[in-house]
């Protein structure tokens, strides 16, 4: 399965697993807000606290660290986390364990009771989340995000990150999970040409309008996206900007099926808008095109913005061309009363990591987390891995690709002002089918933005009274 076809099954967050998982399932997951409460799993300290160690991490216990060797590889862990743990201290031994099966090394581990005291769960085979909190393996982070800063004892760890991390930590209300990583959904455009051309991004819709005129007059398409394959691109657009209107509770409702989370007026709002964006500056031409000969179409300068992830640039690196420099833009703003400033823009959470409550040193394994949350930390892995964290402003400065840079810029303008992931396309999938082939009508004009919020809504009461569906919650 490729990162794409990952993105579409999954979505950024893993789906939570349904009721009655078992610790051998082999489903994975990064958090899911449950309404049922479980006594959380609170790491006792094992030393004396102090300013130096919040944590009472016992300075001569061992620690085993489990990290997943796929694509970002483990030297981030052998040559940055691991000898900064050492540095601070340096009595205590640390084991390494490099593997691409997380599922198989590990679930014999935690049935036996031998449990190693951090683990990145990630990968194929990563091991059931919902299960592992239900069983009382995984720490409560609380700790964590209220320890003091390594970099700044004035600041909580919770200040120094993006929003959404202690959200998508959540398993049944208690944070357990840290998601390492981020990925943005936006707007691309190739900032050379705006260069060139002396264009503004646009921060307000009627900007965006006026930029459409311009594009016209160059011959070039506003906006596009791939009707054939990779219509859930603008799923994404126009779920996000409905939250940008009316706020994250948006979404928060659409993944719950609550009673008329589709008929919300800031759904139809965030429709109508791109509904008319389309008619006005649009191409029908790009309903026939699939994801890649849309993206190459962008390339040539034939369309001004692609809504996409933060993994577009990887994706299409063989085929760009000099001329062309990736850059993200937020959605602008459709309303001058939009709950989310202009900056606010997707941010999506991954690379689960998790500190065993029931290992040897539970203490160690949550100050090893805080270690990777500090700026030497955080920014050497970004630097190794290209990937950019979920601490805020450690980025700037390091060679990175522009399509990174560009990100991790808007991702400290917006701060907190962060739009949550949509879990309804992991959760149910014939609802997020359904929404693909909606959004595809409503975009060409066949349906009307309110048939589209109307037929979006009759198809989330059938799956919410279609008792044979697995139901999921979150609260954030």
């Amino acid at each position: 399965m490729n990162r794409r076809q990952l993105l579409r099954r999954i979505g950024l967050t893993a789906l939570a697993a349904g009721p009655g998982a078992g610790l051998l399932s082999a489903c994975a997951t990064a958090g899911s807000g449950g309404a049922d409460a479980r006594t959380p799993a609170t790491p006792a300290a094992t030393a004396a606290t102090s300013a130096a160690n919040p944590l009472g991490v016992d300075p001569k216990k061992p620690l085993e660290v489990v990290i997943f060797n796929g694509g970002n590889g483990d030297g981030y862990a052998t040559g940055l986390h691991q000898p900064l743990y050492r540095k601070a201290y340096p009595q205590a031994e640390i084991k390494h364990v490099p593997t691409q099966k997380i599922g198989t090394q590990l679930r014999p581990r935690f049935v036996s009771g031998d449990v190693p005291d951090v683990v990145n769960n990630s990968g194929p085979e990563a091991l059931d989340m919902a299960a592992l909190a239900a069983e009382g393996h995984l720490a409560d982070l609380t700790a964590l995000f209220d320890a003091p800063s390594i970099d700044d004892p004035g600041k909580k760890v919770r200040d120094t990150l993006v929003g959404g991390v202690q959200e998508n930590s959540l398993i049944d209300g208690v944070p357990h999970v840290l998601n390492y990583t981020v990925a943005h959904r936006a707007l691309w455009y190739n900032a050379k040409l705006f260069a060139a051309k002396g264009w503004t991004v646009p921060k307000t819709w009627d900007a965006f309008l006026a930029l459409g005129e311009e594009a016209k007059k160059a011959g070039i398409t506003l906006f596009a996206y791939p009707g054939q394959v990779g219509p859930f691109y603008q799923v994404w657009n126009l779920v996000y900007t409905a939250a940008k209107i009316g706020g994250n509770q948006v979404i928060v409702d659409i993944d719950n099926l609550a009673d008329g989370a589709w008929t919300n007026p800031a759904v139809l709002a965030s429709v109508t808008a791109w509904a008319d964006l389309q008619a006005r500056y649009g191409d029908k031409a790009y309903f026939g095109l699939d994801h890649t000969q849309t993206q190459i179409k962008h390339l040539q300068d034939k369309v001004a913005f692609y809504p996409c992830g933060s993994w577009l640039e990887n994706e299409m690196a063989k085929d760009k061309p000099d001329s062309f420099e990736y850059a993200i833009a937020p959605v602008p703003s459709v309303t001058a009363t939009d709950k989310l400033p202009a900056e606010a823009i997707m941010v999506g959470v991954s690379e689960a990591f998790f500190a065993s409550a029931k290992g040897p040193n539970p203490a160690g394994g949550l100050e090893y987390l805080r270690i990777m949350l500090s700026r030497e930390g955080a920014r050497g892995y970004t630097e190794r891995t290209k990937n950019l964290t979920v601490v805020n402003g450690v980025a700037e400065g390091l060679d990175l690709p522009p399509a990174v840079r560009s990100a991790a810029k808007a991702q400290d303008a917006a701060g907190r002002n962060t739009i949550t992931d949509a879990r309804f396309e992991s959760w149910y999938k014939e609802l997020f089918d359904h929404s693909q082939t909606q959004t595809n009508a409503v975009m060409a004009g066949r349906v009307t933005p309110e048939q589209f919020c109307a037929n979006m809504q009759k198809k989330a009461d059938e799956i919410k009274k279609d008792s044979s569906v697995s139901k999921q919650t979150r609260s954030a």
